[in-house]
């Protein structure tokens, strides 16, 4: 502990300067904030031509119908077109709460009288300082709200995937915001009781409150939390059951449940994932992955999927976040103790002589464009996060190949002939889930570095095919697509 708080005060002494020296970081914030946003509207430029394209690319013209594409660059197209409005309209919102000066001053304020009401002081910061955020969360939300439902009612509604009803949507908005209470609350608390706690050494105490709640979640999410939303129940007995759990006690994967979600319920969109601490793992399987693929297709996407358990990618990516913690509460206390930070904002000299912690915070950690202001991105810290953000995508990228080579390697590995033909599969299962998703297959690079944690089809296939894994495969896929 000693050698972290001792790191962790020479820093803060090298950016002394932050808490004496007026910097306009209002200025700052509104003026790198518009670059990243327009970046990233030039992104959306860069990829837009790329949906007039008549043809898929070459290594895929055998397994998509004319049709088909022709609706994946319609829906390409249309997702583009909003993204780009949807990211310039944030950034209006954005750049006018924050230049205003008055924004968030105005809703520490209004905390301050809520709490006043209810027989609470300025004594009371954690209270107000909750309040606070769920005043900014419930006022940034309103003007977003016509931006959601447009997305689910129209967009998707356009292009087959909505299964919503509108009451189902606001159900599950009510339940979203009912959820952030209940389990927002008391974490928001701890979180500021520690910076009253620990003082000057609360990095690594909050580092600890941070990983307890993501570990925390990693078994409350999908056991309380998502049966809100969607209903679990045990995958039916059958050739796709009998094909898991065979694979799974092959590879000594410590399977505990295995799930079927009615996604369908939503979207017709389809996925597969699994969860769970390590000696009690569960596997979740969309209904629409079912219905749209084979049993020993899901098989494959499950095999990738056990791929990444096999390599340890989630505790290693764990790690990586820990560290971009550190990094990030590293660095804070130079701005928790910076009163021309919070005048900068429009705050008042009473309020930034003693600058709340969750108000340095917010300022330095939230609010990153395209997003709203209580997103979890940051502020100070945008154009550094960009990059970060893209070297994240890098690392996400390369586990992905990884994973796939794996369940590639499966018949070597297992001495099992039944699984000669993994890859083959795992590439017909790639192909089918972009064709029912209707998935962009021309892509950008730049706008995948940036966007995406997963190689695009292409690549993916093409690395299969450089291991001769789906030599052969074109002519059945193309029969079954």
């Amino acid at each position: 502990m000693d050698f972290i708080h001792s790191g962790v005060a020479a820093l803060q002494q090298r950016l002394s300067f932050i808490a004496v020296e007026p910097i306009d970081w209002q200025t700052y914030v509104v003026a790198f904030s518009w670059v990243i946003c327009l970046f990233e509207s030039y992104l959306l430029l860069r990829q837009y031509p790329l949906y007039s394209k008549t043809s898929p690319p070459a290594i895929l013209a055998d397994h998509f119908k004319q049709d088909v594409f022709e609706k994946s660059q319609k829906y390409g197209k249309h997702k583009a077109k909003f993204s780009l409005f949807e990211g310039l309209y944030k950034q209006v919102l954005d750049t006018l709460q924050i230049a205003s000066g008055v924004y968030y001053p105005w809703a520490w304020s209004v905390a301050g009288q809520i709490i006043g009401k209810a027989g609470y002081g300025v004594e009371y910061q954690i209270t107000q300082s909750i309040v606070f955020i769920f005043t900014l969360t419930f006022l940034s939300a309103l003007p977003t709200l016509p931006l959601g439902l447009y997305q689910n009612f129209v967009l998707e509604e356009q292009h087959g995937f909505n299964k919503m009803s509108l009451g189902l949507y606001f159900a599950d908005m009510a339940k979203g915001w009912a959820l952030g209470l209940i389990l927002g609350s008391p974490l928001l608390a701890a979180f500021l009781y520690i910076f009253e706690w620990a003082g000057d050494r609360f990095v690594p105490w909050l580092m600890a409150l941070l990983l307890f709640f993501q570990i925390t979640m990693v078994i409350v999410y999908p056991t309380i939390i998502q049966p809100l939303f969607n209903k679990l129940s045990p995958l039916p007995e059958g050739d796709l059951r009998g094909r898991i759990e065979a694979l799974a006690g092959k590879l000594k994967f410590p399977l505990k449940h295995l799930y079927e979600i009615d996604g369908s319920k939503r979207s017709s969109h389809s996925n597969a994932y699994f969860f769970g601490l390590p000696w009690a793992k569960h596997i979740v399987i969309f209904d629409t992955l079912i219905k749209q693929s084979k049993p020993e297709e899901v098989e494959a996407v499950l095999a990738h999927e056990l791929g990444h358990w096999y390599f340890y990618h989630p505790t290693k990516l764990l790690l990586v976040s820990q560290l971009h913690i550190f990094t990030i509460l590293a660095v804070f206390p130079a701005f928790l103790h910076a009163p021309p930070l919070l005048r900068s904002f429009g705050f008042p000299e009473s309020v930034a002589a003693h600058p709340p912690p969750i108000i340095a915070f917010l300022i330095y950690q939230a609010c990153r464009c395209p997003h709203s202001a209580t997103d979890t991105d940051q502020m100070v810290l945008t154009p550094l996060e960009a990059f970060v953000g893209m070297g994240l995508n890098a690392v996400s990228r390369r586990f992905e190949y990884q994973a796939d080579r794996f369940a590639c390697d499966l018949q070597t590995q297992l001495k099992d002939d039944e699984m000669r033909d993994m890859g083959p599969r795992l590439g017909r299962a790639l192909i089918t889930l972009h064709v029912e998703n209707l998935s962009t297959v021309w892509v950008d690079w730049l706008y995948s570095a940036y966007h995406h944690s997963h190689p695009t089809l292409t690549e993916r296939l093409k690395a299969l095919e450089a291991k001769g894994e789906v030599e052969g495969a074109s002519r059945e896929a193309k029969k079954e697509l």
